[in-house]
């Protein structure tokens, strides 16, 4: 007979707090909730709960459960959640999570795609498909998503976890989870997330005396007073104020007769004594013989077997046919000791994971290794290859049954399995399962895989500890050969950590370990990695190093043979790596060299069905195009390419590149959408690469527009990101700081920018060719008079010569030497050439046409006045004050005619319109932020500085301010207010 409570007793606290959260959540204000507590002490019912009143409020809820058999299952709980819901409302058809697709795949079965190899996305890019995808089916109502027992999942779960609730605060989303208070990853982010401020915690405690009698009520259907004080004093007793154990305590007695309705009124036939259960265990006991044996013997190999167990794999160890075996099952059903798995139709679960444990205790020690080892037998040799969750029940029998070494093995193997599948973390755990269980002799190989996942996961650290701890191998053996991959394998990771002298030491190791010659597939491999780590700041190759600086002629061979290498001998991944690097190295030959490899290594990814590796190439073949051309066809086709594999990090790299390109061709509004479409979103996932490069581009873009606050507030934020430390250090001097000291007229700045661009470059390999060290300086050089034709061809003829930015500046430097030198032919060919290639940079050719014109005028070609006064137009237009001054004040130097224009009002805010201000004085004003002198202002606007100590004088009578330092303070607080 079961007592089970209707209703929910002594959790009033914890329920209110579940309603104020999903009200908050229907406010759009996401809310994160773990309930802690120990087996049986209720969380589930709350689960339940909070379920049945989402539900009520129109929200999607999704709902999954970790599982308790010991199995590591990446993401389990995440993939059930989904399902419970898909399976019954559909998934969603929303437009917007189609980018998202690829990326959540491995979760929702209907965004798999045939044929498609699929993409090893990273944990963080699932979790932000995952959050996008909560958003949507939250738009309405808010939606619930509530994972259990999360003490039982795996750390990809976990790491899934922490994202989403870091991230939720602003999003329509309640995150529910629960766990018991046991070591490991999940109570560690509990705790964190509780210090941090990011999830309420709650811990749920025993009931009370009065909650205990009022559950038993509940339980009978009784008035708390109607039940036998002897009665109470027991359950109060063995339960603890556990509900579950009450249950079945309770349970007991109804099934024995000791408690029992009589003429209206529960009475206890005998007082509580020595035959009652002294626990849950023996409780389970007494109900297990009270089964028919078929029946109990199918439930203890079920419970060997865990809480959750596969019909198939019971069938293999029972040796049931169909028929008597689900007979039996559906009596353990009808018991109430099992249910069927919601989740999974071949599945079954025990009502509660204590009942799975107390039937395995119920059997004497020898008893339970017996039957662990005969499960274990059945299943190794049913003649079904085992998957990854086949062999971690495997090993947990073997280890049940004695057999270390045999639960070695496996867990190894699973292991090793998840680290070819890319999960890192789940790879990691069972890999420690097995390290302390192995052999002698097999332990060094284990060691050395669990090296790898944590290097791969991101554990370099702890890698390398393990690296240094193993024993010593012969040399030239077998072992040595697989030791010296092993350093291979941590020197690619310390390498794409950019961790430089730990990834020399492993490449050293491999080297000493591989002999003078090793295997021409291992020599490709370490070729490879070695050119790697030559590019990285503070190789032991570079200059000033203390060691020989490494000949790039003879790197770019080495790597050219390790490329051809690795295709002859199958290593298509290494290959690529080669082919990659073999297009870095060859842009110093010119871009049509680096192309080509490109376009190898394209060949190779689809060749190979190496999707992630092909969208790399389509990426880099897009990214030189752009810079070739100015055209971003290419970069938007390989966009397409990683959104439609679902890859979101390379998204967000092609997207930086966007946003830089937009930037350049001064579509302001375009750039700022993929900025705020895409800066944070890789900063949430780590993606520090990307946000540099798009925190930068948001820079850029401010100094381009003549904005220096907001340039110096973007580059302060890229600097926090640690862009100071990254490759684009000569890009924030030349492209973005330079050009913007252009816009203020200070070509002082702008030069000294300009240098300190080309001195990081000199000092570092830098392929970054938009610095201004193949354009914007030569042309500036030039103008002062520091360059010759030798200087300028030197430029002309290096790969960053070609670029589409950089030639326009090299033709008007051509323009003016030529114009120099009596040829007003030659330059005016040069100057209709700059036009051609400047046109898909407004910008920088009105800019450029400022900076030829007072040359043009000098030397007497071209049209200098023409071109002031276009220049002027544009930059009047665009709100750049100190270049359209500069262009009136110079149409004046040479004698022609400045019209004023009498517009200008509407860039003027309203308070300081109706006060009066001018568009004069508001040029005047608009410099104030930065508290320039007088002499200061006057020359970025090109008037007198008489003139500008009136403007001074009026600006401070209309605001009404008392002195120059709060005027400049006014107008630091009007810069800062939106437009």
């Amino acid at each position: 007979m079961r007592a089970t409570s209707p209703v929910i007793v002594g959790r009033d606290e914890e329920i209110g707090l579940l309603s104020s959260a999903l009200d908050a959540v229907q406010r759009r204000s996401g809310r994160a909730l773990f309930l802690l507590g120990e087996a049986g002490i209720g969380k589930s019912r709350l689960v339940g709960e909070c379920a049945y009143r989402a539900y009520g409020l129109g929200m999607p809820v999704l709902r999954g459960r970790a599982t308790s058999t010991g199995l590591v299952v990446p993401f389990r709980p995440l993939a059930e959640a989904l399902a419970s819901r898909f399976r019954a409302a559909g998934t969603p058809t929303d437009p917007e999570l189609a980018p998202y697709h690829p990326a959540l795949a491995r979760l929702v079965p209907e965004w798999r795609r045939a044929g498609s190899p699929g993409y090893p996305e990273t944990v963080v890019e699932l979790a932000e498909a995952l959050l996008r995808l909560l958003s949507v089916l939250g738009r309405e109502a808010g939606c619930a998503i509530l994972l259990e027992d999360l003490h039982d999942c795996d750390t990809e779960t976990v790491a899934v976890v922490e994202y989403v609730i870091d991230n939720l605060a602003d999003l329509p989303i309640l995150f529910l989870g629960t766990l018991r208070p046991e070591p490991g990853a999940a109570l560690d982010l509990v705790r964190s997330a509780e210090r941090r401020h990011v999830a309420t915690v709650r811990e749920l405690g025993p009931l009370r005396d009065e909650q205990v009698r009022a559950l038993t009520g509940a339980c009978l259907e009784a008035g708390p007073q109607e039940i036998p004080e002897a009665v109470h004093r027991r359950l109060a007793e063995r339960a603890a104020g556990n509900p579950y154990l009450l249950e079945v305590l309770l349970a007991d007695l109804l099934d024995t007769g000791r408690l029992r309705r009589t003429d209206g009124a529960w009475e206890a036939v005998e007082q509580p004594g020595g035959s009652i259960p002294s626990d849950i265990v023996r409780s389970w006991a007494r109900r297990l013989e009270r089964l028919d044996e078929p029946v109990r013997d199918l439930l203890l190999a079920s419970a060997t077997l865990g809480s959750q167990f596969s019909v198939t794999v019971l069938q293999t160890v029972t040796g049931f046919e169909d028929r008597a075996l689900f007979t039996h099952l559906r009596s353990a059903v009808e018991a109430g000791v099992i249910a069927p798995d919601g989740a999974a139709p071949d599945r079954y679960t025990f009502r509660h994971s204590l009942t799975a444990e107390a039937l395995i205790s119920s059997l004497v020690p020898a008893e339970r290794a017996s039957l662990a080892r005969r499960a274990a037998a059945a299943i190794e040799h049913s003649g079904e290859p085992l998957d990854e969750d086949g062999r971690q029940l495997v090993a947990s029998l073997r280890l049940a049954a004695g057999d270390r070494a045999g639960a070695a093995r496996q867990f190894a193997e699973a292991g090793r399995r998840m680290l070819a599948s890319g999960a890192h973390g789940s790879a990691v755990v069972l890999l420690e399962r097995a390290h302390p269980l192995a052999a002698e002799a097999d332990r060094a190989a284990v060691a050395e895989s669990l090296a790898v996942a944590r290097a791969e996961g991101g554990d370099l650290d702890g890698a390398l500890e393990l690296a240094d701890a193993l024993p010593p191998v012969p040399a030239r053996s077998e072992a040595a050969a697989r030791r010296g991959q092993f350093h291979i394998d941590l020197a690619w990771a310390a390498v794409m950590a950019e961790r430089t002298a730990e990834a020399a030491l492993q490449v050293e190791a491999a080297r000493m370990l591989l002999g003078p010659t090793p295997p021409p597939g291992r020599r490709a491999a370490l070729v490879v990695v070695d050119g790697y780590l030559a590019l990285l700041p503070g190789s032991p190759g570079l200059p000033g190093n203390g060691r020989p600086h490494r000949d790039p002629v003879e790197t770019e061979r080495a790597v050219q043979k390790a490329a051809e290498t690795a295709e002859a001998e199958g290593l298509p991944v290494v290959a690529c790596q080669a082919w990659q690097l073999l297009a870095l190295l060859r842009r110093e030959e010119g871009f049509d060299a680096a192309d080509a490899a490109l376009e190898r290594m394209l060949s190779i990814s689809a060749e190979h069905a190496l999707p992630v590796w092909r969208v790399e190439a389509l990426v880099r073949l897009g990214a030189n195009a752009f810079m070739r051309t100015g055209d971003a066809s290419r970069l938007l086709s390989a966009r397409a390419a990683a959104t439609d594999l679902g890859a979101l990090l390379l998204t967000r790299t092609v997207d930086g590149l966007l946003a830089m390109n937009a930037v350049l061709c001064a579509r302001w509004e375009e750039a700022q959408e993929i900025i705020d479409r895409s800066a944070e979103a890789s900063a949430r996932v780590g993606d520090l690469s990307a946000h540099r490069y798009l925190l930068l581009a948001g820079a850029t873009m401010a100094a381009h527009r003549g904005r220096r606050r907001d340039m110096d507030r973007a580059l302060a934020a890229f600097r926090r990101a640690g862009g100071e430390q990254s490759l684009l250090v000569p890009l924030r001097s030349g492209l973005c700081r330079a050009f913007g000291a252009l816009l203020e007229e200070d070509r002082e700045r702008a030069a000294a920018g300009l240098d300190e661009a080309l001195a990081w470059e000199s000092d570092h390999p830098s392929y970054y060719y938009l610095s201004g060290r193949y354009g914007l300086r030569p042309l500036l050089r030039v103008l002062a008079g520091q360059a010759d034709r030798t200087e300028l061809e030197e430029a002309r003829t290096a790969p960053g010569g070609c670029l589409a930015w950089n030639r326009q500046f090299l033709d008007l430097a051509d323009a003016v030497l030529l114009g120099r030198k009596g040829d007003p032919a030659g330059a005016a060919r040069l100057m209709a050439s700059f036009a051609q290639r400047s046109a898909p940079f407004p910008v920088a050719h009105h800019l450029g046409l400022r900076l030829v014109a007072d040359a043009a005028r000098e030397d007497g070609w071209g049209e200098p006045v023409a071109w002031l006064r276009t220049a002027e137009e544009f930059f009047y237009g665009a709100g750049v004050q100190p270049v359209s001054a500069a262009c009136r004040a110079a149409l004046r130097q040479a004698g022609a005619s400045v019209g004023q224009h009498r517009g200008g009002w509407d860039r003027i805010p309203s308070p300081l319109r109706t006060s009066g201000v001018t568009p004069r004085e508001y040029e005047v004003f608009v410099l104030l932020p930065e508290r320039p002198g007088n002499q200061q202002i006057a020359r970025r606007l090109s008037i007198s500085p008489r003139t500008v100590e009136k403007h001074m004088a009026s600006l401070l009578n209309k605001t009404g301010r008392a002195d120059r330092a709060a005027l400049c303070e006014f107008a630091a607080e009007c810069a800062a207010e939106p437009a």
